[in-house]
């Protein structure tokens, strides 16, 4: 870990797989004029001294691009398959044609399936001029490092799909759980700051319901703990974190946070 450096924390995106608003719906969350309650796919933006890592490369991935004046990318780390993370994997060829060399991207098995079916052109033994490049690197539940910025995988599960959050210093990011073992909640203790997702109030079959999200965030005693993976079925942001307890929070796209290095 870059001890020296502290990590900065962008929040990509906030929403689920949706998005908020969502498409043709006029509720009072989509129809909400408060930036907060606009929220593109979740993913977030780890930068650490000169490196830049993101989790999750959503639909959206160009646009979070742009937004924050991202210049350079040292790599890519996947949560899981779902094609509201990976949609936007095309976009990486911009980095491609700056730095002229492959951009690094961290996948288990699962995830480098998908990422050969809805890709094949950029794994392909021809490939026509332009796509993008990739150097691959396979993890599993084990720790792994890229540059000196150590990341530890924390398996969730999202409904029966066995889904990677990450441990990084004082961060812990978890996005599409609604189970967390009791061994794997012992790597996000002590974070200075959690994520959990917390898609809406009803019981949902693969997500925490903002009350479950709640009580794990006070189980697990982050310092702070920001709620992400957020449906317009929820509410508006100033309603929610209004019923939130002290320390816990929503996030919002856009939102930085600064968090310790760790070892």
């Amino acid at each position: 870990m870059n001890e020296n450096n502290n990590l900065k924390i962008t929040f990509l995106g906030t929403g689920t797989s949706a998005g908020v608003p969502m498409i043709a719906c006029d509720c009072y969350v989509c129809r909400s004029e408060d930036t907060w309650d606009k929220r593109l796919r979740s993913s977030v933006l780890i930068s650490v001294g000169a490196d830049n890592f993101v989790i999750d490369t959503g639909p959206d991935f160009r646009l979070q691009m742009l937004r924050e004046k991202v210049k350079s990318l040292t790599a890519i780390v996947f949560t899981h398959e779902h094609k509201d993370h990976i949609a936007g994997m095309d976009d990486i060829r911009a980095f491609n044609f700056l730095t002229r060399k492959p951009v690094h991207v961290y996948v288990n098995d699962r995830t480098e399936v998908a990422l050969r079916r809805e890709f094949p052109y950029v794994f392909a033994d021809m490939k026509y001029p332009g796509v993008p490049e990739v150097d691959l690197h396979k993890i599993t539940n084990i720790p792994f490092t890229i540059n000196n910025t150590k990341f530890i995988p924390v398996e969730v599960l999202h409904y029966k799909l066995p889904v990677f959050g990450y441990r990084v210093g004082g961060f812990t990011y978890i996005t599409d759980a609604n189970y967390i073992s009791d061994e794997e909640k012992e790597k996000i203790k002590g974070s200075e700051v959690l994520v959990l997702n917390a898609l809406r109030k009803e019981p949902h079959v693969s997500h925490f319901t903002l009350q479950e999200a709640i009580d794990l965030a006070q189980e697990l005693k982050a310092e702070k703990t920001y709620f992400t993976h957020i449906s317009h079925m929820l509410g508006t942001h100033e309603e929610i974190q209004k019923e939130l307890p002290e320390n816990i929070f929503l996030a919002y796209d856009g939102l930085k946070v600064e968090v310790g290095g760790g070892d």
